[in-house]
């Protein structure tokens, strides 16, 4: 999927990004499942450019015990862990192509630093979290301004133990879509309580962690 190109592209930033070894976990099966197959050779490709990447496949159906442990609902499914298999709570549902492709690879340099990359300021308001956050950002492949967005949450989710972050590619998940009434995106949906449409500013979305912490 990836053209020789991005390959060596890709390459490149790994050999000079990464500091740590990093395990991505990919759920998928073989039936009723339209996009499991791309995502799995997507990933494929990926793990391929270095070796401080290593790549797990888990099947949806047989592999009951790494689903429950990493709380898998759908697929296809990607999670990324840290070094000695830290996970951080960091999920991305649906193919991460289009736009998302960015987020997969931010996340995986990210992961491997250890590193949110935020200011001194955003992670005191982020560790002002003091109860479980579940941050849901729907995505489409084509919306530009989606990429930011998940990965400031994923930004949150590294730095704070409580907070999980989830990319969901909301094509994929029609069902999610209807049932957070998905008509733009990017949609963030934080404890199914509080709610907001579009990119917003570093200080709104924390604004946001914060008000869905006080209100749970």
């Amino acid at each position: 999927m990836l053209s020789e190109v991005d390959r060596k592209h890709l390459q490149e930033i790994f050999q000079k990004k990464l500091v740590k070894p990093i395990k991505i976990l990919n759920f998928t099966q073989s039936v009723e499942c339209a996009f499991c197959a791309d995502t799995h050779q997507l990933l494929e490709e990926i793990s391929s450019l270095s070796d401080f990447i290593h790549l797990e496949v888990y099947n949806f159906v047989l592999d009951r015990e790494p689903v429950s442990r990493f709380k898998i609902d759908k697929i296809p499914a990607t999670v990324i862990l840290g070094e000695n298999d830290r996970d951080y709570g960091i999920r991305l549902y649906g193919i991460p192509s289009g736009y998302e492709f960015t987020t997969l690879i931010e996340d995986i340099q990210m992961i491997s630093r250890g590193e949110s990359g935020l200011s001194a300021s955003a992670k005191e308001k982020i560790h002002q979290v003091t109860i479980p956050l579940h941050i849901q950002v729907f995505v489409t492949p084509t919306c530009p301004y989606c990429p930011r967005m998940v990965f400031m949450a994923h930004q949150s989710a590294l730095e704070n133990e409580l907070i999980s972050a989830d990319m969901v590619e909301v094509v994929e998940f029609p069902h999610l879509g209807q049932k957070y009434s998905v008509l733009g995106v990017p949609k963030t949906v934080i404890n199914d309580k509080v709610s907001f449409e579009g990119l917003v500013p570093e200080e709104q979305f924390f604004a946001y962690l914060l008000q869905a912490s006080a209100s749970s």
